[in-house]
């Protein structure tokens, strides 16, 4: 793997919800002359502006994908470019497609280039067969979903090319994720961004998970902490490697509507379950064992709910005043 000192890192899908966060902290921790930041959809006039230099890339095309590595002398990858949950159920051959053939080309040019590789797996990996409660490390994976099907098959080939190819590929398995700067883009999991917003610029909100639907989740800097640290990481003590299970909190709905009522006492929530989306929920753990990350790599999370959700208020209802929280309820 690459010294710090002379790393050149690309990020793919660095418009979504993580890349645009973990594009600012690689620019600030390793220097914005050595980021490239990619995407399949042309960057906006701000986003990500100053934090390394942008090209668009569809991660399907190799031959682009490799261009970009060559040319600009990466040597290590950041490969976030996927179709999340609920969008891959709604077209699961385009999901698919873009999943897993953006992941091979990501590994084959890896392989041929000796980058390292950084692939984030998710709880959507997991299945109903699987453990509810502390989801082991190791277990059973029978997930419903095309977004939990590619994962897995993701899982298993970044394993692949570390034991076949000698591809230094590592990742972790991520609970949701909320963002107090980027809306979240089509998963299971989104309420927990949603929320925020609706309880900021109207005091209520419709959720669309039934109340006690139990479900790991992480703020967005444990997030990125983990996507750093494990790429930082001593390989020699990593057993794993890859997908492994990250966590910082779990909660349910009902949970999280109390924790912003300490904020906000007004707040009023209601709950009209899609099928859609409750079906992918009620197939993920409860909350997933991480002791492998803990003891492998040093893995600690630094929020707990009480934690992000006074963040969360903070920095939203800032921007509330300031009149830039821009967010449509049922849009992200």
């Amino acid at each position: 793997m690459a010294s710090s000192e002379n790393l050149r890192i690309l990020v793919t899908g660095s418009l979504g919800q993580i890349g645009s966060e973990l594009a600012v902290s690689l620019s600030e921790s390793y220097g914005s002359d050595n980021i490239v930041l990619s995407d399949i959809r042309e960057k906006s006039s701000e986003k990500l502006t100053g934090y390394g230099e942008f090209i668009k890339l569809d991660v399907v095309s190799r031959d682009d994908f490799r261009k970009i590595v060559s040319e600009n002398g990466i040597n290590r990858v950041y490969h976030l470019a996927a179709m999340l949950s609920a969008v891959a159920e709604a077209e699961p051959r385009k999901a698919w497609k873009v999943n897993m053939e953006g992941l091979v080309n990501a590994l084959e040019i890896c392989s041929e280039y000796g980058c390292s590789l950084f692939v984030p797996s998710s709880i959507g990996a997991f299945g109903p067969d699987t453990p509810l409660d502390n989801t082991p490390q190791d277990t059973i994976m029978r997930p419903h979903s095309m977004y939990g099907v590619t994962k897995v098959s993701g899982e298993l080939l970044c394993d692949y090319y570390h034991l076949k190819y000698g591809v230094d590929a590592r990742g972790v398995r991520y609970p949701g994720i909320i963002s107090s700067a980027t809306l979240p883009g089509g998963g299971t999991t989104d309420y927990a961004v949603q929320i925020f917003y609706a309880a900021v610029k109207k005091g209520s909100y419709t959720c669309y998970l039934r109340p006690d639907t139990s479900l790991d989740m992480m703020y967005m800097p444990d997030a990125i902490k983990a996507a750093i640290d494990i790429m930082e990481a001593d390989s020699e003590k990593l057993e794993h490697r890859n997908a492994f299970n990250v966590t910082a909190m779990h909660f349910t709905p009902e949970r999280l509507a109390e924790a912003i009522r300490e904020h906000l006492p007004g707040f009023e929530i209601e709950y009209r379950p899609d099928p859609l989306r409750q079906g992918i929920a009620d197939s993920w753990p409860n909350y997933m064992d991480d002791s492998a990350a803990r003891n492998e790599w040093g893995w600690e999370p630094e929020y707990d709910i009480d934690a992000m959700v006074a963040d969360m208020l903070r920095v939203l209802s800032r921007r509330h005043e300031e009149g830039k929280l821009d967010y449509t309820e049922g849009k992200s």
